[in-house]
């Protein structure tokens, strides 16, 4: 006797499991290539920056006299500016009364796209601009600045001084060296007449430097800057007041301008500093939202 075959019709119940089955994968694929970019570039999530860790200054738990290795030095120069020797000019960018100073900012991908004509045009003299930085996670990998190359190459053509830094998570020397051979390596061939900046900053208790010593960090903060200055580079470190009392030895990084970080219209450092960022939220002329003013003492 000849088989017979019959084709079975799917039930509504299954139609309906097999066209939720072909939505559900339609949409994970979707998914995976909306979020590819952001898995090819999850160091970006490493960018200290974004954690606004210059809201407020951590408090350092090491006081400067547990560290033995300390040598005995005198203290840096005492700061000739006090409280009530700066005043906001027409711009409202702060001033020295005493003594010559110049406005500046320092930006990072953070400011956006910036008009640097605008920003000339306010009042401002000399941009410093993050080159890059090191991821503050596990692997410490050093990444460019996304606008980097834009922001110092405008900058320039508006006629702008224009000084750089590198914002550090090096656990020691050797990644110091690295972290040069990085910002040396894109600086190259621009015209820097402002400091090469080291910016080592405390980040989380849960980042790679979270267990940083006053030895250490000041023996970093001094090799970048015996290195940048082999280059033929002016360095610079960057610091703020915690910093400063907790965690660097300032006595022997004399040799070296300071960049002070302290957030406030009134100067109330000990020592003397060459330049000093008074706020993360000042507002100039061609950028978009909050941005870092400096200024910059010019002494005798």
């Amino acid at each position: 006797m000849e088989a017979a075959t019959k084709r079975r019709c799917l039930a509504p119940a299954e139609i309906t499991l097999i066209v939720l089955a072909v939505l559900a994968a339609t949409l994970l694929c979707v998914t995976l290539v909306v979020a590819m970019p952001y898995m090819q570039q999850v160091e970006v999530d490493e960018d200290p920056l974004s954690l606004n860790i210059r809201q407020t200054e951590p408090s350092f738990s090491i006081p400067p006299e547990t560290d033995s290795t300390a040598p005995t030095l005198p203290p840096p120069e005492a700061n000739p500016y006090d409280r009530n020797d700066f005043q906001y000019d027409e711009n409202n960018y702060l001033t020295c009364l005493e003594g010559e100073s110049v406005v500046g900012i320092d930006v990072s991908y953070h400011q956006g796209d910036i008009d640097w004509e605008q920003v000339r045009a306010s009042g401002v003299r000399f941009v410093m601009m993050r080159v890059g930085y090191r991821g503050y996670g596990e692997s410490g990998k050093l990444v460019e600045d996304t606008n980097f190359r834009t922001n110092i190459q405008g900058a320039l053509d508006a006629g702008l001084e224009v000084g750089v830094y590198f914002f550090s998570q090096a656990l020691d020397l050797k990644e110091v060296e690295e972290e040069v051979d990085f910002l040396l390596e894109r600086i190259e061939g621009y015209e820097i007449a402002m400091p090469v900046v080291y910016d080592w900053e405390y980040v989380s208790d849960e980042a790679r430097t979270a267990n940083m010593d006053a030895r250490t960090l000041t023996d970093c903060s001094k090799h970048f800057c015996d290195l940048v200055q082999e280059a033929g580079y002016q360095p610079m470190i960057y610091f703020n007041r915690n910093q400063a009392a907790y965690l660097l030895h300032l006595e022997e990084l004399v040799d070296y301008p300071f960049w002070l970080a302290a957030y406030t219209d009134r100067m109330a450092f000990p020592y003397k500093v060459d330049m000093w960022q008074y706020t993360d939220n000042g507002r100039v002329p061609g950028i978009e939202g909050a941005v870092d003013v400096d200024i910059l003492f010019v002494y005798d």
